[in-house]
């Protein structure tokens, strides 16, 4: 049985490796990060806040600089580089509001380095540790497009020559949206389901469904 665990531990470390999705605390803990495929492209928002109600004060656009951190958009459409398990796009730095080119790239199962440069150069990085599972692909992570309006309404059957019979169509419920709002972890594969993420689908975000569309 020991044997058997073993395997199975390892089979699963490795399936998971290359896979930066889920979400990551940050190196000084003060936040954690959600990091989905949205259209193709790798996007990470602050999903969680060790202090809540943070504001991107810092932003050099004043009228963003009252828009709150939490959901904010992090890592920014983050394409996947060619023959190698990494990803490149643009970094967001809420302490200086300004944009790097940057990198990230999965170590192992449980780790994602970010690298972000300067023009180029004056680079630097650290390390994310993983506390939620990774997120399964889904309509809306691959479209980034919103949840589909309910349909409602009369249909109307009967046979010929009869009066038509009105059939009531019971509006359909829209797709829950899953995450995880603290360090906690989940079952690999699976969405962790919290009470009180406002987060959720970080692909139905306005910051990230106007930019893929």
């Amino acid at each position: 049985m020991m044997v058997c665990g073993a395997v199975f531990t390892t089979t699963l470390g490795t399936a998971f490796a290359a896979d930066p999705t889920g979400d990551w605390m940050v190196a000084d803990q003060v936040a954690n990060i959600r990091v989905a495929e949205c259209n193709g492209s790798m996007w990470g928002v602050v999903a969680w806040e060790k202090t809540p109600g943070g504001r991107d004060i810092n932003n050099p656009d004043v009228a963003l600089q009252s828009r709150p951190t939490l959901g904010m958009p992090i890592l920014i459409d983050m394409k996947k580089k060619a023959g190698a398990d990494q990803w490149e796009g643009q970094v967001y730095n809420a302490k200086d509001g300004k944009f790097y080119s940057s990198t990230i790239k999965p170590v192992g199962s449980d780790k994602l380095e970010i690298q972000g440069c300067i023009l180029g150069f004056l680079c630097g990085g650290e390390t994310w540790t993983r506390v939620g599972p990774p997120i399964p692909s889904s309509p809306s992570n691959s479209m980034a497009k919103g949840p589909p309006k309910a349909t409602s309404g009369i249909k109307t059957t009967g046979l010929p020559g009869q009066p038509a019979q009105p059939k009531t169509v019971a509006p359909q419920p829209a797709p829950k949206t899953t995450g995880s709002t603290g360090p906690k972890t989940g079952t690999p594969g699976q969405k962790t389901a919290a009470s009180g993420d406002v987060v959720g689908d970080i692909c139905l975000l306005p910051d990230i469904a106007r930019s893929t569309h």
